[in-house]
């Protein structure tokens, strides 16, 4: 472990007392998970079965099902990516690559990752299934196979369509079947950007170079979900993922996350259910969550409002979220030589969703 992780840790442990009696969700009933990846222990949970809209966190699932397909030998990272006319045409947050344009598979996992990009997703969903219909069919067959029992996709990029919900206990589920199934290819889930020779673009996960051990893993956002992050740390050979459905901004979700991994890796839990032997249980399980009201709606715009500075950098709170002390390294995603690369129309950002430019987070207090 490096002398700056230490330190991150040293830190944390003198601040997690006090802290931790202090951070109270934004939303006192948000579906949340925390679970130890290599026993498959639930440490903490609340509304953990409640129906919600994944958005983009249906990213980890399109990624599940393509890992899979390259197990397979079905199709390999080298695979040509070809943007159909169906991608191109995909809302933002998207790369706005022309129809017939190509990059791997292996740009195209990085961006989906760091960026979240709607039209990489259908591209791909494409190319692994022939069509987007035939590839979410593998998806939903996929989920069934993991034991995600409340959970159905129709699109493999988490945009606003009918049918599709998932929980936080199943989210957690398919986290930890990623980084069992697959831990060849982890490193996807903790790059901090990516440069396609000419814009570079910074993971959107605000714990990414910031949380000590962070490795991973999705945000996620539409109007009827709010704000979401999976959550993925390890320290000294232990792994925590953590799930966080439903918080009111940028900063609060990463803020929530920092918050319940951190008090995984301080606090001595009691012998608790596994994901297997967690029953289902509270309100919430016979329809979809929609707090669109909340989010997409003045008093939403004022909340987040609230959590930007005057030149609009966020004001994260936890104290295990730090700033940076390097530059991101940005890792190469991008069309196959020979194309042409997008104008920086491609780093436009949405005024409150998942954000291309990340601001630098300010610092936090370090009193309380």
């Amino acid at each position: 472990m490096s002398t700056r992780q230490n330190r991150l840790i040293s830190f944390a442990a003198s601040a997690a007392a006090a802290f931790l009696l202090l951070s109270v969700p934004l939303a006192q009933a948000n579906p949340q998970i925390l679970v130890d990846v290599q026993s498959g222990r639930v440490l903490e949970h609340e509304e953990a079965f409640r129906k919600w809209y994944p958005a983009s966190l249906t990213k980890l699932m399109t990624v599940y099902t393509v890992f899979d397909a390259i197990r397979a030998g079905e199709i390999s990272l080298d695979t040509p990516i070809v943007i159909s006319k169906q991608a191109a045409a995909q809302p933002a947050a998207k790369m706005y690559y022309k129809p017939g344009q190509k990059l791997t598979l292996d740009s195209a996992l990085k961006i989906l990752m760091i960026k979240s990009a709607n039209d990489v997703a259908v591209a791909v969903a494409e190319a692994v299934a022939g069509t987007q219909d035939a590839f979410v069919l593998r998806m939903n067959s996929e989920a069934a196979k993991l034991g995600m029992s409340d959970s159905h996709f129709v699109n493999p990029n988490g945009l606003p369509g009918k049918g599709q919900y998932t929980t936080a206990r199943d989210l957690a589920v398919l986290t930890v079947a990623l980084r069992r199934d697959f831990p060849q290819y982890a490193g996807y889930f903790a790059l901090e950007g990516f440069s396609n020779g000419k814009t570079n673009t910074p993971n959107i996960n605000l714990l990414i170079g910031r949380f000590a051990g962070a490795d991973g893993m999705k945000t996620g956002f539409i109007c009827a979900s709010g704000f979401n992050q999976i959550g993925s740390a390890t320290r000294n050979g232990r792994t925590l993922i953590s799930v966080v459905l439903g918080t009111d901004s940028l900063a609060a979700r990463a803020d929530a996350t920092a918050n319940l991994l951190q008090k995984g890796f301080v606090t001595q839990f009691p012998a608790t259910d596994t994901l297997g032997s967690l029953k289902p249980y509270g309100p919430g399980q016979d329809q979809v969550t929609d707090i669109s009201a909340d989010i997409c709606s003045a008093k939403g715009a004022k909340v987040r409002s609230e959590t930007r500075d005057e030149v609009g950098r966020m004001k994260v709170q936890s104290p295990y979220i730090l700033e940076m002390d390097h530059e991101p390294r940005y890792v190469f995603a991008g069309l196959i030589p020979g194309q042409d690369v997008q104008p920086d129309k491609m780093a436009k950002a949405d005024a409150i969703g998942d954000l291309a430019n990340v601001p630098v987070p300010l610092p936090r207090p370090t009193s309380f």
